[in-house]
């Protein structure tokens, strides 16, 4: 049989890439890491817009895989920068000697699957044409950005782009007019941070977010030192939370606690870093009607007193979904930039954006003159860099073709049809839904011990079974149907504006059985020898 060239490439080089990599070498697995950008770090390579950082506690998103990695690195903020953050997974190639395994400028093309050879034969977008006997995807949830589709686009004279192609040069934002459409995490951010350095700043909301404080501060050496003795604590809560953090819910009972006390819990929530309204609250406040009901009005009332306009206020509230039922941005003093003179909000649901034109955006009732335009829009998720590829499996069947409508997977890893191709944090994984390096350690682990098994018994063919896989599809399909959220448009339930038609139906990208349920059966198909896996 045909020798290929690697016995695994890995696709992507950001955290779960990067995670991957370190794994394999250690395993002394001859693999190499195929990067489409010109740096690693994927999504904290390429996001470079302004207020981009954390909002997972920095000490809960960095990797758990060495203690001398753990005790080394220093995280300066509760909530790092993009800067620093770049900077840390930098920091872990090097000490690990994994840059020398990473080709940049490296994007994938196309990926064929040859069933004499039992190789994936991967084309890159430079021509060149790499093989290997097995692939793992490292792709990311959130690295292909949308656009919306306004006529005219393309004519607009000055700086725009989407907030993930901000320019990696410095641009210079102070005393220009910028327009930023979108108010989804990045928009959010955006808004919060340029607010104070622009001449004029128009805010086009489509759809207003729910968003709390992000609480961030600085973290100085004594606490970064109590941290590192604490760490295994700190990852053992993240192992019992279903969302991966540093968070665990109240399990008091929402109707056994008294208006007063649910009151002084959720002022001392909302006060709290990061996702603790979220996810130290009640239960009951994220899957009962009415507790997300009485939630959601604590925490517009909470808005309202930021806010000097009550009319801009109620712009910012949400009317049609409840607190927490889409993606939820952090933010530090967003609410407050509508106070200052040189921000507005048009709000695209009163008045629709008719066209973009050279000098700016044209409204239904006025035109605005702007010099920077940032569409800060969102993503492709989970499937969106699969379908950029074309992946070509058993009989040269198409994986974009097989996905048509809503992904099928074996546990967020295997696809029946496609062998020898392994996905970490790919759809219908629980990284969709969780602290992201939480979930891909545990994905990273399971993958390379089936490599390991498959190698050890001298197999050259894996491939999981079709009932297995529609088994397993089911049960996402369950667990999202079984949210509130499940009746909510965002990307949680696959939709996305600017691919999908208003009437589109719910796609299942995510599984939504919280972490400790996802690891639980991933260590229990191993136990059981991978039963549902086919090798040869």
């Amino acid at each position: 049989m045909t020798q290929p060239q690697y016995e695994v490439l890995v696709i992507g080089a950001g955290v779960a890439g990067i995670c991957q990599i370190k794994k394999l070498k250690d395993l002394g697995i001859n693999a190499l890491v195929l990067e489409a950008g010109a740096g690693l770090g994927g999504t904290w390579f390429n996001n470079r817009y302004p207020g981009c950082r954390f909002d997972s506690e920095s000490y809960t998103y960095g990797f758990a895989f060495s203690r001398e990695l753990l005790d080394e690195w220093h995280w300066k903020e509760l909530f790092s920068p993009q800067p620093e953050n770049l900077k840390y997974l930098n920091f872990v190639a090097d000490k690990f000697d994994l840059k020398p395994h990473i080709r940049l400028n490296a994007g994938v093309a196309a990926m064929h699957w040859d069933e004499a050879t039992r190789c994936w034969s991967v084309k890159l977008q430079d021509g060149d044409v790499l093989t290997s006997r097995f692939i793992i995807t490292c792709t990311g949830a959130l690295g292909v950005p949308t656009m919306p589709n306004y006529d005219g686009m393309d004519t607009f004279r000055g700086p725009s782009f989407h907030s993930y192609h901000w320019p990696h040069t410095p641009l210079d934002v102070s005393d220009k007019k910028v327009g930023i459409v979108g108010t989804g995490a990045s928009g959010i951010q955006i808004i919060a941070d340029i607010a104070d350095q622009v001449s004029e700043l128009t805010v086009f909301q489509r759809h207003p977010n729910w968003s709390v404080p992000l609480n961030n501060r600085q973290i100085d050496d004594a606490e970064m030192a109590d941290i590192r003795t604490r760490y295994e604590a700190i990852f053992a809560t993240c192992a019992k939370s279903n969302g991966g953090f540093d968070h665990l819910p109240d399990r008091r009972g929402y109707d056994t606690v008294s208006e007063v006390e649910r009151r002084a819990l959720w002022d001392a929530l909302y006060d709290a870093p990061g996702f603790a309204l979220l996810l130290a609250n009640f239960p009951e406040t994220f899957l009962d009607a009415k507790a997300n009901r009485d939630l959601s009005d604590y925490v517009a009332e909470r808005i309202r007193a930021r806010l000097d306009d009550p009319q801009i206020a109620e712009k910012l509230i949400p009317q049609d979904h409840g607190f927490g039922m889409r993606r939820m941005p952090m933010e530090t003093g967003y609410f407050e930039a509508y106070n200052r003179e040189n921000v507005r909000l048009v709000s695209l649901l009163d008045t629709p954006i008719e066209r973009i034109d050279a000098d700016g955006v044209q409204l239904t009732y006025e035109h605005i003159e702007l010099d920077i335009l940032v569409y800060a829009t969102g993503f492709d998720a989970m499937t969106g860099a699969f379908d950029k590829m074309d992946i070509r499996g058993v009989e040269g069947q198409s994986l974009k073709d097989k996905w048509h409508g809503s992904p099928s997977t074996y546990l967020g890893v295997l696809v029946n049809g496609f062998p020898n191709m392994m996905m970490v944090a790919g759809p219908q994984s629980v990284s969709g839904s969780t602290n992201y390096p939480r979930s891909i350690e545990v994905g990273v682990d399971w993958v390379s011990a089936l490599l390991q098994h498959a190698r050890d018994k001298g197999l050259t063919r894996l491939e999981a079974d079709g009932t297995a896989e529609a088994e397993w599809t089911q049960e996402v399909i369950s667990m999202q149907e079984n949210m509130p959220f499940s009746k909510v448009k965002s990307w949680f339930t696959g939709f996305n504006a600017n691919v999908h038609a208003a009437d589109a139906a719910p796609r299942y990208i995510a599984y939504w059985g919280g972490a400790p349920r996802y690891t639980k059966i991933l260590r229990a198909k191993q136990a059981d020898n991978y039963a549902d896996i086919a090798f040869d």
